[in-house]
């Protein structure tokens, strides 16, 4: 196999980001002359794949009830929110910094689904001034001081109580949440009496059930295991004389990063939705929150070659793209194909491509076949999710530029991050 076959062979999105003569390109664009203009590191988004991917859901839930809210942990880049928000979806928030972008992204509060352990009252306060659509409660303290504010503001809050199924998701244990010993939700056993307790209560409005059991999932069945604790739990919790409007089955659908077979969008659903049908639960209304399985392909990291460092064990490859840039394989040892911008028809060497960053954890691929002189650029594939998101000033770098690509134009969605910047909110 050349080394242009290989390089594309690696590519996980597609036609979204392939090679055209010999080029890389996003969409209709040239990664190259992005990277001559723009300078690298440098994340380009390719809007086709993104609707692409939100498209296999929206044929899953095509005739039914349903709310799509992109869980915006995973990209919060304004772009991306818009994309989304204009495309119908719904937004997941787990901050009262991801609730201000939001809205700043034009999303209807509506469709605002708020999640997390550790809202604080500031931040339930002005969720429910901006009138969102549902909080995701995981504890029955949050429960309490939830009701607390709201009735101090003459509302009452909608909520639906996350439940923790104890399904193992088959995960990376730092991804997994819905097992006993993850810090989400409220145990399964214990899920009706924490309804029965927010019911009693004077500030709030039950109105869901919630289910996340993880992230990067790649198996169906999983979810087939989880969507029956919760049936289970709706059939105790409305015996009990509760109603809930909505099922809220999360998000965690995994994707390709190296060879990985998640099941489509579209497929998934519909094997949920026939499990749904058969328990009589078909017409209530749906919620979703995926993150990672609409952005995560739909991006790359462009990167310079700085310098070859061959070595008796090792050979180095040192690009400009560092630890802080892609987090992910430092803190889970994750894997990201790395593919050259233009190929060589050279022979391969094996190298660890690592960054600049003062760290033996950063390094962004090991034991990688690639024909490379300084100055070649390199894609890192997969890096639409949890990358810019995660991204920080470690060694005081600045934040990368982004670029969201939609056929032949590319627009700067956000411009480099300077010195400047970084000290702007410092002083002596």
């Amino acid at each position: 196999m050349s080394p242009l076959e290989q390089a594309r062979a690696d590519l996980p999105a597609r036609p979204f980001i392939d090679y055209r003569d010999g080029q890389l390109m996003v969409e209709g664009v040239s990664a190259a002359e992005l990277a001559r203009e723009h300078g690298t590191p440098l994340f380009v988004y390719s809007k086709a794949a993104m609707l692409d991917a939100l498209a296999a859901y929206q044929r899953g839930f095509a005739g039914r009830e349903a709310l799509i809210c992109y869980a915006m942990k995973a990209n919060s880049t304004l772009a991306v929110l818009r994309t989304f928000v204009e495309a119908g979806c719904g937004l997941d928030i787990v901050s009262g910094g991801e609730l201000e972008r939001a809205l700043r992204a034009g999303v209807e509060p509506a469709k605002v689904i708020f999640s997390g352990v550790g809202k604080t009252r500031a931040e339930m306060k002005r969720a429910l001034e901006a009138g969102i659509g549902c909080f995701n409660v995981e504890s029955l303290p949050e429960l309490d001081v939830l009701s607390e504010v709201a009735a101090g503001l003459g509302r009452r809050a909608p909520v639906s109580l996350r439940v923790n199924p104890d399904v193992d998701a088959k995960t990376h244990p730092y991804i997994s949440t819905g097992l006993k010993g993850n810090k989400f939700g409220i145990a399964h056993t214990d899920a009706l009496v924490a309804y029965q307790h927010a019911a009693a209560l004077p500030g709030l409005k039950v109105t869901g059930i919630d289910c996340h059991i993880g992230s990067q999932i790649t198996e169906t069945s999983p979810y087939l295991d989880a969507m029956d604790r919760v049936l289970d739990l709706v059939d105790a919790i409305e015996a009990s004389g509760i109603t809930l409007e909505h099922i809220d089955f999360g998000g965690g659908l995994g994707i390709n990063y190296h060879g990985e077979t998640p099941p489509a969008a579209d497929a998934l659903w519909q094997l949920l939705l026939a499990k749904l049908d058969a328990r009589g639960y078909g017409q209530r209304k749906l919620v979703i929150e995926p993150g990672r399985s609409l952005i995560g392909n739909a991006g790359i990291c462009l990167t310079e070659t700085v310098f070859l460092k061959p070595g008796e064990q090792k050979n180095f490859l040192i690009v400009d793209a560092a630890m802080n840039d892609l987090p992910r394989p430092a803190m889970y040892e994750a894997y990201h194909a790395i593919v050259p911008v233009q190929p060589r028809e050279t022979e391969t060497q094996t190298w660890d491509v690592v960054g600049p960053v003062c760290e033996s954890g950063d390094w962004l691929g090991r034991e990688r076949e690639l024909a490379v002189q300084p100055g070649d650029l390199l894609a890192v594939c997969s890096a639409g999710a949890y990358c810019m998101s995660m991204s920080s000033n470690y060694n005081s770098r600045g934040r990368a530029a982004e670029l969201l690509v939609d056929g032949d134009q590319a627009r700067l969605v956000r411009a480099r991050e300077s010195i400047e910047d970084q000290l702007r909110l410092e002083s002596m």
